[in-house]
């Protein structure tokens, strides 16, 4: 049990390749790629999954061990200093453009699938540190007003088509990608000014966390052209553009086709682990901080990625994260798996969490 923390490393191994890529250019460029979204997912076609939770002594200690807080704050200052490594290399004149194009690549997957997803971990802790840190690491992915808008908007609203990060069902990812990007910037800045307005709180102040953000983010990319040069910034947007996209692939995989009961004309019900679309498959979860336990993370954020449980009434993606996420971009694929597996639970949920 002391140990089980270690099997989280793995986001070391993947940073790492990332790094060498950056080192030694070339075809190193493309490994990071490669390795986690085709060798992940024909590895989680080929090993088998597990559906056990922890025993509840065992949940105990985990709750407490330091240990797996350590391992997901050391992410902020491994994410930053690969962003450094990037900004450094890519301005490198003798890199070809296909150099840059699989550097680009391989920091937004540090973006997307490293940086966000400790942010979303974080943004779900109580600790104004860990909060920062959330923002820290959002920050260089340019999608800070996330924190705002997945805590108190998507969890509120998940499930329901008042949620901009929550597909519909037969919505491709493309048109996915311009709904949700969109809605969920402007949710976070209806969500602030309402909370401004019950605090009598002017807008046009420091108390307005998502003008602030916004502001951030802009200096953050000035900055970056000041000290390292026009063509690294706009290489480090593109990167970061990278990262938010991944997430909302994620988003799109975690909901696709599950919808609550409306219960009147203002209430849903209550969201429960039927209404997320979980994998137990292993590299991904333990790559993704549990995140693929996702049933268990909506019907309770507060937990710890380390405590996330299995339920056996939450429906089943056929593969992990990454391969699903490499499905979503070939719709007509995605849809024949997927609403093959809506039909599958759609009994089972008697209807009422699915399409």
């Amino acid at each position: 049990m002391a140990l089980r923390f270690l099997k989280y490393g793995s986001v070391y191994f993947s940073i790492t390749i990332i790094v060498l890529s950056l080192i030694y250019g070339g075809v190193w460029v493309f490994v990071a790629p490669i390795y986690v979204f085709m060798l992940i997912p024909i590895l989680e076609l080929i090993l088998p999954y597990s559906e056990v939770n922890l025993e509840k002594a065992e949940e105990e200690m985990a709750k407490k061990d330091i240990k797996y807080d350590l391992m997901i704050w050391s992410v902020v200052p491994l994410q930053y200093t690969l962003l450094f490594f990037f900004l450094v290399r890519v301005g490198d004149a003798s890199l070809t453009w296909w150099e840059i194009t699989g550097m680009v690549f391989s920091f937004g997957i540090a973006c997307g699938v490293l940086g966000i997803n400790a942010a979303h971990e974080l943004g779900h802790r109580n600790t104004w540190y860990e909060q920062t840190m959330s923002k820290m690491l959002l920050l260089t992915s340019l999608y800070t007003h996330f924190f705002i808008e997945h805590n108190r908007g998507h969890h509120k609203n998940v499930s329901t088509d008042e949620d901009p990060a929550s597909s519909r069902y037969g919505e491709t990812i493309y048109a996915f990608f311009i709904r949700s990007v969109r809605d969920s910037w402007f949710s976070a800045w209806h969500l602030e000014t309402e909370r401004l307005k019950k605090t009598n709180t002017a807008f046009w102040s420091l108390q307005n966390e998502m003008l602030v953000l916004q502001v951030l983010q802009l200096l953050f990319v000035a900055a970056i052209g000041v000290i390292f040069g026009w063509k690294p910034m706009l290489l480090f947007v593109a990167s970061g553009t990278i990262g938010f996209l991944l997430l909302e692939t994620v988003n799109y995989i975690e909901h696709y086709g599950l919808r609550r009961k409306k219960i009147d004309d203002a209430y849903y019900e209550k969201v429960m682990p039927v209404h997320s679309w979980n994998s137990n498959h292993p590299i991904g979860r333990i790559m993704l901080f549990e995140l693929t336990r996702h049933s268990d993370h909506h019907y309770m954020a507060s937990r710890k990625y380390q405590v996330l449980r299995h339920f056996n009434d939450s429906p089943q993606m056929p593969t992990g994260y990454p391969g699903m996420m490499v499905l979503s971009f070939f719709p007509p694929l995605f849809f024949s798996v997927m609403d093959k597996q809506i039909r599958k639970y759609k009994a089972a949920a008697g209807g009422e969490a699915l399409a």
